[in-house]
């Protein structure tokens, strides 16, 4: 099975070794994505909710180079720096970019680097 990278100049330039999402087979993985707008390079608001809306616009901006959008992605991981405080405020963004059934998700409390929430997505199309 062959791997194909996708690249939007419209979300963040990967910081490191890794592309922004890759396809393969019928499958596309998103790298985790902060609240980085692609034009400065600077985090994007000091709130979880802000920076949730960017995150999503960012990997919305990936998906959008194989033709996807939410209504494709199955499964999602969150990273939210303080789960307990910001879970309820994300979560609020993140129900306003998708419809039933949801994307099966995984949420769980990480120590981000200067940042609220990191978003990556598998999303399935067929070929």
């Amino acid at each position: 099975m062959s791997k194909r990278e996708l690249r939007s100049a419209d979300a963040p330039a990967p910081g490191g070794t890794y592309s922004q999402g890759l396809v393969v087979g019928d499958f596309v993985y998103t790298a985790g994505m902060g609240p980085i707008d692609p034009a400065t390079g600077a985090v994007v608001g000091d709130d979880v909710a802000t920076q949730t809306r960017q995150v999503l616009a960012n990997l919305k901006a990936v998906l959008a180079e194989h033709g996807l959008d939410f209504s494709d992605v199955v499964k999602s991981t969150v990273h939210l720096q303080e789960l307990h405080r910001d879970f309820a405020a994300y979560d609020e963004v993140y129900r306003e970019h998708f419809t039933a059934p949801y994307p099966v998700r995984t949420t769980v409390g990480s120590d981000l680097m200067n940042i609220l929430v990191e978003i990556d997505f598998v999303a399935y199309k067929k070929s």
